[in-house]
């Protein structure tokens, strides 16, 4: 049965382009074009993947994620966002977005994405080590990453992480114990030519920290005021 994903996208050019890409992709794609409209059909069934416009008539993309995720509803959703606008990325994640895609961008682009959040949200089956023996895998303590895969184990659970906070993970995790600038941050995760400030990288690390630490408090992300970040490793004490 072919996943099914549910575009809120109001202009027509757009709609039809990103309709046509996924259904050539094997999904089901059920196109809305009003906000108030979009909300009832993410609430009337269960889609495998959102993919979201912010402006919109009727009621706007935040509004639809925050009402979304108020119900309960656990759909990974991905915004569409303008260029350089950072304000609109760090808003979007807040309200519960799993990824963002600015425009304008390429097909290739939008169906890696869509296909790598899918990946994440919806597992074919439990990553195991003796799966994965002949795979590079970064394993520290209780935290295992699969770069090839964008996908963490902590503690033998699996931890679905946006693209950009496994980035961040990654980086960091490859310099245990050492203070990492936001600037460093910026530039290797986003790259040099990023427009948007340090309240994208403070808003994924944020979210990072949050993600691990629900999860036996084996890793922590601390904060180095006005400096950047540190990733701290913690022994985990067996009976």
């Amino acid at each position: 049965m072919p996943q099914s994903i549910l575009v809120i996208e109001d202009e027509p050019t757009l709609a039809r382009l990103l309709s046509y890409n996924l259904m050539q992709e094997g999904y089901e794609v059920h196109v809305v074009d009003h906000g108030t409209e979009g909300l009832q059909a993410a609430l009337q069934r269960e889609y495998n993947l959102i993919i979201l416009d912010i402006m919109l008539p009727g009621m706007n993309g935040f509004e639809i994620l925050t009402k979304l995720r108020q119900k309960g509803s656990r759909t990974p959703v991905i915004i569409l966002t303008a260029r350089n606008a950072e304000d609109e990325v760090v808003q979007g994640l807040k309200h519960g977005a799993d990824d963002y895609i600015t425009k304008p961008f390429g097909v290739a682009e939008l169906l890696a994405r869509a296909a790598a959040v899918l990946r994440r949200a919806h597992p074919s089956s439990p990553l195991t080590v003796e799966e994965t023996e002949t795979e590079k895998v970064i394993a520290i303590g209780e935290l295992k990453i699969y770069p090839e895969k964008y996908e963490v184990l902590l503690g033998g659970e699996y931890i679905p992480l946006r693209p950009k906070e496994f980035e961040v993970l990654l980086y960091l995790v490859q310099r245990p114990g050492v203070v990492v600038t936001r600037d460093d941050l910026m530039n290797i995760v986003w790259g040099f030519d990023y427009i948007g400030g340090q309240r994208t990288v403070d808003v994924h690390v944020s979210s990072l920290r949050k993600k691990l630490e629900l999860n036996q408090q084996t890793v922590q992300i601390d904060s180095i005021r006005g400096v950047g970040y540190k990733l701290v490793i913690q022994q985990v004490k067996r009976g």
